[in-house]
């Protein structure tokens, strides 16, 4: 994308868009990523914290009341950790046409907002995934056929979004439903979901990796509070994996995708080296599909029906 498109949008002004960052547990990595946000060019009209921590060190708290006092943000507290809530609130409490959802442990690039906002207003795209290159990771060299990935370095449109950057029209996520909040703990594939909805409603996912992050995958807090997938009785990763196979509109092959989850699960070095966490992963999918078959039943959980 030329200079000169770029050079179309005004820095002077706060750009018409509206962050949304749903964090837990997150204390100077959540200081940081407002910092980071309130140096762009131009700077967001508005950044909404959807902080679900039941008690901030004193340090945090006392930043975070300074910069809603001063405007830079706008502090939402909820009693609840649940990522698509967090969102679907976001969605409501927002005043701009555009809403950015954001991870809150990030570096952004010095042109992430500038990049949403030409996607959406002058390229006319609804839903944008942005770059996440993840801790270490390069730009990946994505040429014409090889397979896509959310470090890649060409603009394609594409059938999914991660969660900790992307972008989308407000009135369009709120018909579509926002997000199911079925999707429980670590929200395993609500972002799959989602998309899954706005592509079979008609809608395109465009990619742009100037719109670029880097995710530090802080060891503490956020999703990492309900422990590590490898090592834990907890179905708090299996579960959204089993209720998104159960709850998607793909019926092609289902029970296929449902008895080959367990043996992928286990496709990792680490279970090589450590044989005897197999058994406790087994059980972490036994729960996780079982408690997924019972939100099944329920129905989807959304911003309002459909």
């Amino acid at each position: 994308m030329s200079l000169s498109i770029y050079n179309k949008v005004n820095l002077n002004e706060p750009a018409p868009l509206s962050v949304v960052i749903p964090t837990y547990k997150r204390e100077q990595v959540l200081l940081d990523t407002i910092e980071y946000l309130t140096l762009q060019e131009p700077v967001p009209a508005e950044i909404l914290i959807m902080d679900q921590t039941p008690k901030h060190v004193s340090v945090t708290s006392h930043k975070l009341a300074q910069y809603e006092k001063t405007g830079k943000i706008r502090w939402i507290r909820l009693s609840k950790p649940s990522i698509p809530h967090a969102m679907n609130l976001g969605l409501k409490l927002s005043k701009q046409a555009i809403v950015l959802f954001l991870d809150d442990d990030i570096v952004p690039c010095k042109i992430l907002i500038k990049s949403h906002l030409i996607a959406h207003i002058q390229n006319k795209h609804n839903i944008v995934a942005g770059r996440v290159l993840q801790r270490g990771e390069k730009v990946y060299i994505n040429r014409k056929n090889a397979p896509f990935r959310f470090s890649s370095n060409r603009h394609q449109f594409v059938s999914e979004v991660m969660g900790g950057n992307f972008s989308v029209k407000r009135e369009l996520a709120i018909d579509l439903g926002g997000f199911d909040e079925n999707f429980i703990d670590v929200a395993y594939r609500f972002e799959a979901e989602f998309c899954e909805r706005a592509l079979k409603s008609g809608e395109k996912i465009f990619y742009e990796p100037a719109a670029s992050i880097r995710h530090l995958k802080t060891y503490s807090g956020g999703t990492r509070s309900f422990g590590h997938h490898l090592t834990t009785l907890k179905h708090s990763h299996s579960i959204g994996a089993y209720y998104y196979i159960l709850q998607s509109k793909r019926k092609k092959n289902r029970l296929f995708r449902i008895l080959w989850r367990p043996l992928y699960a286990l496709k990792s070095r680490f279970y090589l080296k450590h044989p005897w966490w197999i058994p406790i992963s087994l059980i972490s999918e036994l729960r996780g599909f079982y408690e997924a078959a019972k939100l099944k039943t329920k129905g989807p959980k959304y911003l309002h029906p459909l």
